[in-house]
C-alpha cells in the first residue's frame, strides 16, 4: 500500500465512520440532538469533502494506486450505508429507499468485480449518471441528518425530497450499468462454451 496523501485522506474518512456512528450513540444527556446533528452533519460532510479531495490530489499529483482505486469506493459506501443506517434509526429516511441505495451498491460493486474477472472492467467505470447520483446522495443525507432549519429552509423537507431523487438516480443508473456490462457478459459466455 503506497502512503501518499489520497490514501491518507481514505484512511482519514474510514477512521471517522465510527466517529460518525458514536455521535448517534451518546446518551442525549451528554449530547443534545440538536448537537448530534450538528455534529453528524460535520463529520459527514468532512468525509464527502476528503472523498472530492482524495480523488483530486490523486490526479493533481499522480498518485493514484491501484489500492487507492480498490480503498476509495470502499470508503465511500461504507460512509453512506453508515449514514443511511443512522437515518433509518432515526426515522429520517423510509427503508425502502435506504434498501434501494444500498441494494444498487451491492449489485454494482459486485457487477464490477465480475467485469474485472472478464477483463471488462472499463465497460462499467464510473459515469457522470454515477457521479451525479453520488452528489445528490450526498446531500440528501446531509440535509437529513441536520434536520433542522437553515436560513429558512426545511432541511428535513428538502433532505426527503433529494433523497428520493437519489433513490429514482440509483436505480436509473444501476439499469445503465446492468446494460452496459449484458453485451459483455453476453460475449463473454458465448466464448467459454
Amino acid at each position: 500500500m503506497p502512503i501518499n496523501i489520497p490514501n491518507l485522506l481514505t484512511w482519514f474518512r474510514i477512521i471517522l465512520i465510527p466517529v460518525f456512528i458514536a455521535v448517534f450513540y451518546v446518551s442525549d444527556e451528554t449530547l443534545s440532538l440538536h448537537h448530534k446533528h450538528v455534529l453528524g452533519t460535520f463529520i459527514f460532510w468532512l468525509a464527502a469533502i476528503t472523498d472530492w479531495l482524495d480523488g483530486y490530489l490523486a490526479r493533481m499529483l499522480n498518485q493514484g494506486s491501484a489500492f487507492g482505486a480498490f480503498l476509495d469506493p470502499v470508503a465511500d459506501k461504507l460512509m453512506v450505508v453508515a449514514a443511511l443506517v443512522i437515518l433509518l434509526k432515526l426515522g429520517y429516511v423510509d427503508a425502502i429507499i435506504a434498501f434501494i441505495i444500498i441494494g444498487r451498491e451491492l449489485t454494482i460493486s459486485a457487477l464490477r468485480e465480475w467485469m474485472a474477472q472478464l477483463g471488462s472492467s472499463k465497460s462499467v467505470a464510473v459515469s457522470m449518471l454515477g457521479k451525479l447520483k453520488t452528489t445528490f446522495q450526498m446531500l440528501a443525507i446531509m440535509f437529513l441528518l441536520y434536520q433542522e432549519s437553515l436560513f429558512g429552509i426545511p432541511c428535513d423537507s428538502v433532505g426527503t425530497v433529494l433523497i428520493y431523487l437519489a433513490a429514482i438516480l440509483t436505480l436509473w443508473s444501476m439499469v445503465y450499468y446492468l446494460i452496459l456490462a449484458i453485451p459483455q457478459i453476453s460475449e463473454k459466455t458465448r466464448n467459454q462454451n
